[in-house]
């Protein structure tokens, strides 16, 4: 994995272990809440997967059943090498009911960003789209590759389209695959936004290794230069990240003041009732109290995990 730098790893990690003795708090969370925790960084109202789905079905009314008819007429623009307009392609995304339907919608993009690749597009994004409907039907494998594909630089110069694959890679488990998008993000020149830096760190939490701890000491460190505040969220992971790794140090190295110290504030913490038996994950990454539902009723197959509304349901009928 790549880093974003090479700032000194034990003094950033001192650095941010420092911290977690003035923010230590008690837990507000629930007990139920470690039964349905799940690993959701961003909220709604960036991912916006209900206005997405609310969508799809306005599209699907709008051409009153020529779904097939429509998709047919573009591959003959495809195949007649015909310009592809911008409500086209905006079209055809909010159509996508399966794979294949992405995959042809992925031919559209590649020729719509041939013919417009030295136009500015305007204040409207398909990046983000793209991976709303990618993020909807599980194809994570189909938007990372797009992603890092360089050919079509520029498509995807908006930070949302980075912040919503990374959250899906991170609810997946795949952190590696999530670093890479984040690192493609800092190369290409992609403003961080606040939802980037939670998500970065949070990366970096469920990687903890060196590297990671390189990436999460450098966006401190940039972050401190220029005079930003850090998100809450943000700097919760980047606390558990340190705890995570003094923790390692304190097994490996023993009868060291570090080990003491440790010993010394989990002890006071402890007697003033600061200490819950709940887990890092289940402390930082949990649903929200919208996304709280009775999962054991639902048929997981038949949803998306993330709008809990019915893939094949109204969307289909068409």
């Amino acid at each position: 994995m790549a880093v974003l730098g090479s700032w000194a790893y034990s003094t950033g990690l001192w650095t941010v272990g420092r911290s977690v003795f003035r923010t230590v708090s008690r837990p507000s969370l629930c007990s139920a809440c470690r039964y349905q925790a799940k690993r959701y960084l961003l909220t709604e109202d960036i991912l916006k997967l209900h206005d997405f789905q609310t969508k799809k079905l306005t599209t699907l009314y709008q051409i009153h059943g020529k779904k097939d008819l429509y998709f047919r007429g573009l591959e003959e623009k495809l195949q007649k090498n015909g310009i592809i307009l911008k409500d086209e392609l905006k079209t055809l995304l909010h159509l996508c009911q399966t794979p294949a339907d992405v995959e042809f919608a992925k031919q559209v993009i590649y020729r719509y960003h041939e013919d417009n690749k030295n136009v500015i597009y305007g204040d409207f994004r398909f990046g983000p789209v793209f991976l709303r409907l990618c993020y909807e039907l599980d194809l994570e494998d189909t938007a990372f590759a797009i992603l890092k594909d360089q050919s079509l630089g520029g498509f995807f110069s908006d930070c949302t389209s980075y912040n919503i694959l990374m959250d899906m890679l991170f609810t997946k488990g795949q952190y590696e695959r999530a670093s890479e998008v984040l690192v493609q993000m800092r190369n290409n020149k992609v403003k961080f936004s606040k939802e980037t830096y939670i998500l970065a760190f949070a990366i970096c939490y469920k990687l903890n290794n060196l590297e990671s701890c390189e990436i999460c000491t450098t966006l401190l460190e940039e972050i401190e230069m220029n005079g930003g505040p850090i998100p809450r969220q943000a700097f919760s992971f980047a606390i558990a990240f340190a705890l995570k790794r003094i923790a390692l140090i304190g097994k490996k190295v023993q009868n060291t003041e570090l080990h003491a110290r440790f010993n010394l504030i989990y002890t006071k913490l402890q007697n003033s009732q600061q200490i819950t038996t709940l887990t890092l994950d289940e402390l930082l990454c949990f649903t929200p109290h919208e996304h709280k539902h009775s999962l054991n009723s639902m048929n997981r197959k038949k949803i998306n995990h993330r709008t809990f509304r019915s893939l094949q349901s109204s969307l289909l009928l068409e």
